[in-house]
């Protein structure tokens, strides 16, 4: 097979201006379109970027999406009627909107992830079987760091995780979803899973999961400080996705967690 022709949408933002370094730097594949919300007077890589449309997006093989929730909306809707593959770093999405996607999923091949780092999919993994390993007598709470430029909270990834509290536990994340809280210094565990989202100066990201039933504290945790991390990720999840039927797949699946 010859080169994946890869789009990518959100090309100015930070996430999209490193998944163009990673896209130029992977031989397996070949950047044909970047797309953003307005108007960029610029070629970048050799591309202009135009706004999501199909037009734009016609020449890809696989779409990257790294944006907000409305213009994931927009992308997999052209999506949809070219019958492009969608790789979906965007967080931020309600359950409404998680529903939606799954929707669309039986059209077209979508990967989603609201992380694509090994490691941190492998701390999932880890969460889930320390979940289901611990009595109800453990409670449980996610912390979570990033740069001060993020505006959703708590992070994709810390809901993944708190996701893989309640699989471990069986029950529905939604239901035992706790209190949110941004920038404490401390906060509390209860009988249902409350998140610490803290914003400041240029962390990539950190991440905590910790079970305690007042006798001893068990931590697992992932730190991140390269960005390049989430890009190949994302690279490598586009190459895995052109060979998949439709469907809403996850790293997990890319990596064959059981």
């Amino acid at each position: 097979m010859g080169k994946i022709n890869l789009a990518i949408t959100g090309c100015m933002g930070r996430m999209g201006q490193q998944l163009i370094k990673s896209a130029i730097k992977d031989k397996s594949t070949k950047l044909v379109a970047l797309t953003e919300n307005r108007a960029i007077n610029k070629k970048i890589s050799g591309i202009k970027p135009e706004l999501n449309t199909e037009m734009a997006l016609s020449k890809a093989n696989v779409i990257i999406d790294f944006t907000i929730p409305k213009c994931t909306f927009e992308v997999l809707n052209i999506a949809a009627k070219l019958k492009k593959r969608v790789v979906i770093g965007t967080t931020g999405f309600n359950k409404k909107e998680e529903d939606l996607i799954k929707k669309f999923s039986k059209k077209i091949p979508i990967l989603k992830a609201g992380n694509m780092s090994l490691g941190i999919n492998l701390l999932m993994y880890l969460t889930e079987i320390t979940s289901a390993s611990l009595n109800s007598n453990y409670l449980s709470k996610v912390f979570e760091i990033h740069h001060k430029h993020k505006k959703d909270y708590p992070s994709g990834t810390a809901l993944m995780l708190g996701k893989g509290i309640a699989v471990g536990k069986n029950k529905n994340f939604y239901k035992i979803m706790g209190r949110k809280f941004l920038n404490k210094k401390k906060f509390p565990y209860g009988k249902k899973i409350n998140f610490n989202s803290i914003r400041k100066g240029e962390i990539i990201g950190e991440h905590e999961v910790t079970f305690s039933n007042g006798k001893e504290i068990i931590k697992l945790n992932h730190e991140a400080f390269d960005r390049a991390l989430y890009s190949d990720g994302a690279i490598t999840a586009a190459k895995w996705l052109i060979k998949k039927k439709p469907g809403l797949y996850s790293m997990r699946n890319l990596l064959n967690f059981k």
